[in-house]
């Protein structure tokens, strides 16, 4: 029984690597490119585009750069059926397939790779693009999946590298346990005034409730003192200003009939005051 647990427990991992393998991404993709039958290298000069005759190609169709995992993908495809023409592969620590030429920025040299007959083939031919453009998205595509890889290759050297240097087990057996000296700090029984007043000024009371929970209560201050002056009860009020006015009124009469009895007493005492003038009496003087 646990022999068949396992065999098919590898046939699951085995479909599900099969399947992660079989995802591709398209990474480029050109509705038109040429192909052109190049001449053999003489020497180890670079490829020109001027010596293929640019104007007659032999192929003409699609191109796909296609990133499957590691592998990335060049292929070569008919317009109308899709079936192959040609591939090329880009993949780590080998050459890359392709290479540009030093006389224009459309035109490239692809090294293609068939198994025939169980055997590996290569050829190089030429690769030509309509537009610009379209020649500096392809260089493009590659140049991301070269990154992808140079990625994965550090991200998995610094796995290993953690691997290595994380031997140590630090967790916690079983019967073990920690324990935590913590230290009190010496500021920590300062008050402050501001709470000092205000905890003096309200009185604080725990009352319990009846469900055993207890409510703080706060005492209300007194309240303000009453005013000075005496308040004058409206019965009163109306006969008290009566008599008051009558009084006034009386006063200034006195005051006004004791105004002409001062002013002659005044006169005759100015005229008593005068003294005798005796230069300006000329009848005595005769």
């Amino acid at each position: 029984m646990e022999k068949k647990e396992n065999t098919e427990e590898k046939k699951v991992e085995e479909e599900e690597e099969e399947e992660v393998e079989a995802i591709e991404l398209v990474l480029f993709h050109v509705s038109e490119c040429y192909v052109y039958m190049i001449p053999p290298r003489k020497t180890a000069a670079s490829y020109r585009a001027d010596e293929w005759n640019v104007n007659k190609w032999t192929w003409e169709g699609t191109l796909k750069v296609i990133s499957k995992g590691v592998e990335c993908i060049i292929r070569l495809e008919d317009k109308s059926t899709g079936e192959l023409y040609a591939r090329a592969f880009l993949r780590d620590g080998e050459p890359h397939p392709v290479e540009a030429v030093i006389d224009s920025s459309r035109y490239f040299v692809l090294r293609v790779e068939e198994s025939i007959g169980g055997r590996l083939r290569h050829a190089f031919i030429g690769l030509g693009f309509r537009e610009r453009t379209e020649a500096y998205d392809f260089q493009a595509a590659l140049h991301d999946h070269m990154k992808y890889l140079n990625k994965k290759k550090t991200a998995e050297e610094m796995e290993q590298q953690y691997q290595q240097t994380s031997s140590v087990d630090y967790s916690l057996k079983d019967g073990e346990t920690l324990v935590l000296q913590l230290k009190n700090k010496s500021g920590g029984g300062i008050k402050s005034k501001f709470f000092e007043q205000g905890f003096n000024n309200l009185s604080l009371e725990d009352n319990k409730t009846k469900n055993g929970e207890t409510s703080v209560s706060i005492k209300l201050p007194p309240p303000p003192p009453g005013p000075l002056s005496p308040v004058i009860s409206p019965e009163k009020s109306s006969s008290e200003v009566t008599l008051k006015l009558s009084l006034d009124e009386k006063k200034e009469s006195e005051s006004e009939k004791n105004l002409p009895e001062e002013s002659e007493s005044s006169k005759k005492k100015e005229a008593q005051d005068i003294p005798d003038d005796d230069f300006g009496d000329f009848q005595a003087a005769v």
